[in-house]
């Protein structure tokens, strides 16, 4: 795992401040397409050394990672809004004003 997981994380630090990513965007810009949950099982094992902006990765459609990932419900939205993320009234992020384009 360690080659692919370090693709990934080479990917997430690219992620611009004010800007996510999907799992699946990451996971093709890894070169792993259709690898959307390997990207998930990375984020969870990211050495604390490398301080990535994994919060920057989000679902598909918008949704945040639920659980604890983040440091608590709440916490990643927090930080996303601290950086200019803007939110549907369904609480999903506005891909469509903050998603990368690739």
């Amino acid at each position: 795992m360690g080659e692919v997981f370090n693709s990934i994380y080479s990917v997430v630090s690219q992620i611009p401040s004010g800007c996510v990513f999907t799992y699946g965007q990451v996971a093709k810009l890894a070169g792993h397409p259709r690898g959307a949950r390997i990207v998930g099982y990375a984020l969870r094992s990211i050495p604390d050394n490398l301080n990535l902006p994994a919060h920057r990765v989000v679902f598909s459609d918008g949704r945040l990672c639920r659980g604890e990932i983040f440091g608590g419900e709440g916490r990643q939205r927090r930080i996303l809004m601290d950086e200019g993320i803007t939110f549907l009234d369904d609480g999903k992020v506005d891909m469509a004003a903050s998603g990368m384009k690739y």
